[in-house]
């Protein structure tokens, strides 16, 4: 009778899993920005700036009678005049000063404190005529009002160009995507370039089938 052979065991295989790595694109791959658009001049900005406010204001002495037959003529006059402030602020955005996006909602509000002192310096004017005069002639009125006008036009001009829609890199700040106000540069985070250390995996033993 023959006695039984003991085999040897085998020793297992064991099949260690690679650790996954992860990259960041360091730029090769990834599409250049897109180069920001160049703002007009001084000139070509202010002669933007009184085309459309001019155009703007021509379309709204043209609309509030229209509208007022249908309401109230101050609640049309009103409605015009924001509409009117909304469209001048968006065409300042994209044409007058070239910013290469449309108004978020702080530039809407300066816009419109803006617009509100320049109207309150016209009044003021007239109110400072008729207190010095007490029946000043159509001529005087026109004068007044015209160069009231004007002065309070050009103050707003420079306001929404060196403050409301300046150029933010002049300033050190980022342009909030959501129209908020601006962030300032220091505070934004740097895109990583190197690549991210790869992930220390435990190696999983499991025997060869």
């Amino acid at each position: 009778m023959t006695s039984p052979v003991l085999s040897k065991p085998q020793p297992q295989a064991m099949s260690v899993q690679e650790p996954p790595r992860t990259e960041v694109a360091t730029g090769a791959g990834t599409a250049a920005p897109t180069a920001a658009p160049t703002p007009p001049g001084p000139l070509a900005s202010f002669v933007r700036f009184v085309v459309c406010g001019g155009g703007v204001g021509l379309l709204s002495g043209a609309a509030v009678p229209l509208l007022a037959a249908l309401m109230p003529w101050a609640l049309a006059n009103a409605a015009i005049t924001v509409a009117s402030t909304l469209l001048c602020t968006e065409l300042h955005a994209l044409f007058t000063f070239g910013t290469g996006r449309r108004a978020g909602w702080r530039r809407h509000m300066q816009s419109a404190g803006s617009a509100t002192v320049a109207y309150g310096t016209t009044c003021a004017a007239v109110f400072v005529l008729y207190a010095v005069q007490s029946s000043p002639g159509l001529v005087t009125q026109q004068a007044v009002y015209l160069g009231a006008s004007a002065l309070a036009g050009t103050g707003r001009f420079l306001v929404l160009r060196l403050f409301v829609f300046a150029d933010p890199a002049r300033h050190g700040t980022a342009e909030d995507p959501r129209g908020g106000a601006p962030v300032p540069t220091a505070l934004v985070p740097a895109v990583p370039t190197a690549l991210v250390p790869a992930v220390r995996v435990r190696p999983v033993l499991a025997p060869a089938c």
